[in-house]
């Protein structure tokens, strides 16, 4: 076969080749020609003679590596921790928190990303190394960055805090048993009502951000929103009283009734108990005379019977509404400014998740006034 034809052959398949079929096919023409084989494949492929010599040792001695491989085993530059064996001592050294706040620590008052580690492991040991090894060094390490967790209580743990969780959750387990009525209820903090920045992200088409105003200073006309929520887990179900007034015990009460009105009476019409699990502080604080008058009041006026169970201090995050509700709220509304009442009630009550979570959500526009005793 002529040269032009060998050449005409390689230019219309070589696209289609990786490297070790092409070193092979190379190899293949140059014993095809015979002498002076390697020198034509060389000035038809444009490939080294080395290579072309390697190819035919690899068919000859039948070294050919397996399907999907394209280097010979071991080939290629050695890891930087193959070299250094004592590089992941080091760079756990520099990332460990025992060493946090010590002055000697090149990192101590420095956020840790791998660059500057990266940097610190050059600057100070001499180890030139790329930031992206230094990430899965620190993946083989067990290391990831992880946020602060409020675990920690302040002051001794009261000796009887295991029972208190063990009561609540034995009435709230006959409660539902029974077919009554069980609410977690809280409110969720107060967000400015505007077009400010909402903290996310959302999807939409490349280089059209939403816009909003540069500054959060409220807005006295919209005022803020002061989500008042009642979870029952009977039915994963929630309501939200969105006020735009005060957070008063006057207020909890009424969102309570609303929810009753609205959701409650409808799936729990044959119930004569309701049972109220809350925080210890805030609207709902165990210590609010007017929290109790006002449940005393809705007792009164549908005819239940009530009974409420404060979390004890400190552990108000273990209430279902928190991690049952008010987080996917937040989720759902990430990087969306909450522009007025109208705009947060349809977030809220789009909330959703795959467990089967639905929100049903209404504006308060009442005026709630504070200390009233």
């Amino acid at each position: 076969m002529e040269q032009t034809q060998l050449f005409a052959i390689w230019e219309q398949i070589k696209s289609q080749l990786d490297e070790k079929q092409k070193r092979l096919l190379a190899a293949s023409m140059a014993t095809a020609i015979g002498r002076g084989g390697i020198a034509q494949a060389h000035r038809i492929t444009g490939l080294a003679i080395n290579t072309i010599k390697a190819g035919q040792r690899e068919v000859a001695e039948g070294t050919v590596e397996e399907k999907g491989k394209i280097r010979r085993r071991g080939g290629g530059r050695k890891r930087v921790e193959a070299l250094d064996m004592s590089l992941h001592e080091t760079v756990k050294r520099i990332v460990d928190d025992s060493t946090y706040g010590n002055p000697e620590n090149p990192l101590s008052w420095t956020t840790e990303s791998l660059r500057k580690i990266a940097g610190t492991l050059e600057a100070k040991h001499g180890i030139r190394i790329n930031y992206c090894t230094v990430g899965r060094i620190l993946d083989e390490l067990g290391y990831s960055k992880q946020a602060n967790q409020k675990m920690l209580q302040i002051g001794e743990p009261h000796p009887d805090r295991n029972e208190q969780f063990e009561f609540i959750n034995m009435i709230t387990r006959l409660f539902i048993e029974n077919g009554e009525p069980v609410i977690s209820v809280d409110t969720k903090k107060k967000e400015n009502l505007g077009n400010f920045k909402n903290p996310g992200q959302e999807y939409r088409s490349a280089g059209n951000a939403r816009k909003v105003l540069d500054h959060d200073f409220p807005i006295k006309e919209l005022g803020k929103l002061s989500p008042y929520g009642v979870y029952y887990p009977n039915n994963n179900i929630a309501f939200v009283n969105a006020g735009t007034s005060h957070d008063t015990a006057e207020f909890a009460v009424e969102s309570i009734s609303r929810w009753w009105e609205i959701v409650g009476v409808n799936t729990f019409g044959h119930a004569s108990r309701l049972y109220i699990t809350c925080d210890s502080g805030g609207s709902n604080g165990c210590r609010v005379r007017m929290w109790k008058y006002q449940l005393q009041q809705l007792s009164n006026h549908t005819g239940l019977t009530i009974y409420v169970s404060h979390f004890p201090p400190g552990t108000s995050k273990w209430d279902k509404i928190e991690h049952k509700l008010f987080c996917f709220i937040s989720k759902n509304w990430h990087g969306k400014p909450l522009i007025d009442i109208d705009t947060a009630v349809n977030l809220i009550g789009s909330t959703k998740t795959t467990t089967g979570l639905k929100v049903f959500c209404k504006a308060d526009y009442s005026l709630y006034e504070l200390k009233r005793t």
